[in-house]
Formats: C-alpha cells, sequence, structure tokens
C-alpha cells in the first residue's frame, strides 16, 4: 500500500510561487501516474497536474498551464508541484494522489490519496 504525505503548502501573496513536496512510501511502476488534485471550500475536488512513471508525460488542468510544473524524482520517490504566479483562486487543500496506469483527470480513478496540505493566497 502506497502512502502519501504532502508538505509545502503555507500563505503567500498573489504573484507569488510555492513548491509542494508529495513523499511516497515507495514508487514502483505500478504506481504509473501521480497526480495534483486541490479543494477549495464548497467545491469539488478537481484536478491539477499529472506525471507519468518516467516523466516523460505530464498534464495540467487549463487553469495552471504555463504556471505550474509537475515533476518527479524515483529514486527519491518524491513528487513535487511547482507553483508559480499564485492567484487568490488558487487558494485550497492540494491533494497527492497515485493510481495505477495511465494519466486520469477523474478522481475516482486514483487509488492512493495523501491528506493534503494547505495553500492559502491573499490578494
Amino acid at each position: 500500500q502506497v502512502q502519501l504525505v504532502e508538505s509545502g503548502g503555507g500563505l503567500v501573496q498573489a504573484g507569488g510561487s510555492l513548491r509542494l513536496s508529495c513523499a511516497a512510501s515507495e514508487l514502483t511502476s505500478s504506481s504509473d501516474t501521480m497526480a495534483w488534485f486541490r479543494q477549495a471550500p464548497g467545491k469539488e475536488r478537481e484536478f491539477v497536474a499529472a506525471i507519468s512513471w518516467r516523466a516523460s508525460n505530464t498534464y495540467y488542468a487549463d487553469s495552471v498551464k504555463g504556471r505550474f510544473t509537475i515533476s518527479r524524482d524515483n529514486a527519491k520517490n518524491m513528487v513535487y508541484l511547482q507553483m508559480n504566479s499564485l492567484k487568490p483562486e488558487d487558494t485550497a487543500v492540494y491533494y497527492c494522489a497515485a493510481r495505477y496506469g495511465s494519466s486520469s483527470e477523474r478522481v475516482e480513478t486514483y487509488d492512493y490519496w495523501g491528506q493534503g496540505t494547505q495553500v492559502t493566497v491573499s490578494s
């Protein structure tokens, strides 16, 4: 069973940057896709970004394209989300997730979840 622990959240002003980290208990080829989702108060959890096992493929929600970058270090069992040019609408709890198989934007297709880290962007 893969365990995921997020870190790196916090309070930042609009236009600032944060780097989220996700530590996995293990990352194997079975955990083919790693992803970040977010959930704002009163809203459904939504897809942010995903990355394939070999990091050869990355996927982003339109709302974060050009501002966020997902990466992974399989040797360290780590996944990262670099967030630049942050906006108040990026405020949410950010979750790391893992699934067996190719990338997906659907919450229900992910097998493992972290507990989340809060990101707050002030205007």
